[in-house]
Parts: structure tokens; C-alpha cells; sequence
């Protein structure tokens, strides 16, 4: 008789939306660091409610395609912090978990889509940094793809707390910007863990 091995799980993490009181907190950066930043800034004005528009979007795609999908909120607030919400997908054992968010900037020159990758940090991400590399860039290229957006390109981050401009804000409040970047998000993770 021969296993079948279970279908691959995405993890999809809306990013904000958490609890004002959660939200003054503060976190370690990184497994034993002494260096703390606060669980959540809340984000950019509309971020939480279009993160989590895409990621409904997405994993409607996902499962469509037969994926397993988990989300980290699937309404409007979060009671956790980034390491809850990296605890949620692991405890899942994901294969891959995607982070979503719309940043803004008070440069309204600033426009295009970027990734946001864990820098390499021995003990932290070791044991991650090249497939979550492999998966930026299969993500990244997806959704430029898909979108059409400026390709800002792969940001290496060592805290990866999570730039849109008044064009781009109009654009991610529309239904079919969010599908066409839903739509890339789902290709660029189909592309990644089909190469596992």
C-alpha cells in the first residue's frame, strides 16, 4: 500500500488588524534576542482591510487549485503578534506562509510591489533562508506578473516587521486590483511549492 502524502498547506497572514492594547506591546525580534519592536503598528491607513481582502482572494484561488489554506485572521482584528501569527503556521506545519501588507510611505513618489525576505541570521533563519528566498522571488515575479506593478524587487529583512502611493492606494481598494494581486500571489506560491 503506498502513502499518500497530504496536500500542501499554505499559510496566509493578513498582515495588521491587531488589538489597539496588543499593538503598544513589544516582541524579541528574533528567538532569544534582547532587541525588541512592537508586535504591531497597526499599519498604513486601510492596510488591515485590504490585506485581508487579498488574502480572502487568494485563498479562494489556492483552494480552487486544490491547496490547503490557513489564515492567521479572516476577520478584522488579530488578538497575537508577529510571533503568534509565525507560531499559528508552523503549528500547522505550512509549507510555505505568505505575509501580506500594503505599506505606505509619506513619499508619494514611492510605487510598486516589493518582498520582504528574512535575512540570513545563524539560529534565527538558517534553516529557512533558502527556500524562503527560492519563494520571494517565485512570489515577487507572480505578482509583477499579474499586477503590472513596478518591480521594487526582494528586501532582505532582519526584524521583518512588516510603499504604496495615492495611485496605488486607489488601485488596492478595487476588487480587481485585489484579484489580479490575489491571482499573483497564488501563482507565485503554486510556482514555489511545486518545485519543492
Amino acid at each position: 500500500m503506498f502513502a499518500v502524502a497530504p496536500t500542501p498547506l499554505v499559510c496566509l497572514d493578513p498582515g495588521h488588524g491587531t488589538l489597539p492594547a496588543v499593538g503598544r506591546q513589544t516582541e524579541p525580534i528574533g528567538p532569544g534576542s534582547s532587541v525588541r519592536k512592537i508586535k504591531d503598528g497597526g499599519g498604513a491607513p486601510g492596510e488591515a482591510p485590504v490585506a485581508l481582502a487579498i488574502a480572502l482572494r487568494t485563498r479562494a484561488l489556492l483552494q480552487r487549485d486544490g491547496y490547503r489554506v490557513a489564515m492567521t485572521r479572516t476577520g478584522p482584528t488579530y488578538a497575537g503578534g508577529n510571533i503568534a501569527r509565525a507560531r499559528f503556521c508552523n503549528i500547522r506545519h505550512a509549507a510555505l506562509m505568505v505575509r501580506i501588507h500594503a505599506d505606505g510611505s509619506s513619499d508619494s513618489s514611492q510605487h510598486g510591489v516589493k518582498t520582504l525576505v528574512p535575512a540570513f541570521h545563524r539560529g534565527w533563519t538558517d534553516d529557512i533562508y533558502a527556500a524562503s528566498l527560492r519563494a520571494a522571488r517565485k512570489v515577487q515575479a507572480a505578482v509583477v506578473g499579474s499586477t503590472g506593478a513596478k518591480d521594487v524587487g526582494l528586501i532582505l529583512r532582519s526584524d521583518l516587521t512588516g510603499l504604496t502611493n495615492p495611485t496605488e492606494a486607489r488601485l488596492l481598494r478595487t476588487r480587481a486590483y485585489q484579484l489580479k494581486v490575489a491571482r499573483g500571489l497564488t501563482a507565485g506560491a503554486e510556482a514555489f511549492l511545486l518545485s519543492r
